[in-house]
């Protein structure tokens, strides 16, 4: 067995700052990703980021991914295992399952980081099974990283940010798209992505939805309705769009089994994507020694994911020992300053109050195992509700 004192599942923006945080100070890190390359849905952004100038603002996606990996290889504190699944977690004894190339093997962490990420969202409507029905992420692996156009004539469904950014790589790699259409009233991403969109010509519809995709061996054609204030598809709406591809890009779940598995408390807040870990201001989870950083924590753009990585990082070699106080609470309001500036526009306030519910559920269930712990220490006294019916009882 081997041993190290963090493993960090996924090698993705959050996991590898992550990495390169917590190495920086000593650190003896594996970083576990199950893709052979270093960078996570990085490799295949060509759009560039927001945020700080000094951490990557401005610069594409596939340039931040190659200097993250270049970071990785040449630091000696990191050990990259790509190609690995990870099978599981066994909070008991504190070990992984790995699947490597070289067999099955197991490692024992002295703390864990999950940026596992996210997997895409589906919906249904009939038709959906049909060859050319594809996820985003599908759509930008094809036409980013394997150079290859996934058809003629595209639908996309979802105007979040990836459904703008992927609208706007296929227009620009010669693939006509059709339309795009959204349930909710307005456009779900930043105003800078839509603006590109409405220049192209490419029509919006919002309040609207896919009815059908209809082909006999592949999709041939969808067709779109409108929406009513029940959600409802309005009979006589319909839009028929001659099409061969279907993208859809209607939102993320975080990828949380790792979380479940661990013990680790849950929440269901549909702000943040779903069921997500509950986890306190330096990323650690209910579970003491597991942190969890990027989609898996809460659905976000990747450089919020690369400050959480940075965070977690300096909060796990602080708990190990290896930073020094002073140095420890410079960089945290750092990266703390750093979060809420990138979470201070419009499109952010989801998230913000996401954010505030998730930590008033934690706030709950601390004080909810702090009374468990105190009701069952050797020699507690009852409380004065408990003390009143017991003395109620022996009275009567």
């Amino acid at each position: 067995m081997r041993r190290t004192e963090l493993a960090i599942i996924g090698a993705g923006p959050a996991g590898v700052c992550a990495a390169l945080e917590a190495a920086s100070h000593g650190v003896r890190v594996t970083l576990i990703d199950r893709e052979e390359h270093i960078g996570g849905q990085l490799v295949k952004q060509t759009h560039k980021f927001f945020g700080w100038h000094e951490k990557s603002a401005g610069t594409r996606g596939i340039v931040i991914s190659r200097d993250l990996a270049d970071k990785v290889k040449d630091n000696p504190g990191i050990c990259f295992m790509g190609s690995t699944e990870v099978l599981g977690y066994y909070g008991d004894d504190g070990v992984l399952l790995l699947e490597a190339p070289a067999g099955i093997q197991l490692l024992e962490p002295e703390r864990l980081l999950v940026a596992a990420g996210a997997s895409e969202k589906m919906i249904l409507f009939p038709g959906n099974d049909l060859p050319g029905v594809y996820g985003a992420g599908a759509v930008q692996t094809l036409m980013n990283v394997r150079g290859v156009r996934p058809g003629k004539s595209v639908l996309m469904v979802g105007s979040g940010n990836i459904g703008l950014i992927v609208s706007y790589q296929l227009a620009q790699a010669g693939v006509k798209v059709a339309a795009l259409v959204e349930a909710l009233p307005k456009i779900g991403g930043y105003a800078v992505h839509a603006s590109k969109i409405r220049r192209l010509g490419i029509p919006i519809y919002t309040r609207h939805t896919v009815k059908e995709a209809y082909g006999k061996n592949s999709v041939e054609g969808a067709i779109i309705w409108e929406l009513d204030d029940n959600w409802q598809g309005i009979p006589g709406t319909e839009k028929g769009l001659d099409v061969d591809v279907m993208c859809l890009a209607t939102g993320l779940t975080p990828l949380c089994e790792f979380l479940w598995q661990a013990g680790v408390e849950m929440a269901y807040i549909p702000e943040l994507g779903g069921f997500v870990p509950l986890y306190d201001e330096h990323m650690e989870t209910t579970v003491k020694g597991i942190y969890v950083a990027g989609d898996a924590a809460c659905i976000e753009e990747a450089s919020m994911a690369m400050a959480e990585g940075r965070l977690a990082g300096l909060a796990i070699a602080r708990s190990l020992g290896k930073v020094p106080d002073g140095e420890f609470s410079r960089k945290r309001e750092d990266s703390l300053r750093e979060l809420e500036e990138l979470r201070a526009g419009p499109t952010s306030e989801v998230i913000v109050r996401g954010l505030a519910a998730m930590r008033k559920r934690l706030e709950e269930h601390l004080s909810q195992e702090h009374s468990s712990r105190q009701a069952h220490q050797p020699g507690a006294k009852p409380d004065a509700q408990q003390g009143n019916q017991q003395r109620k009882r022996v009275s009567s």
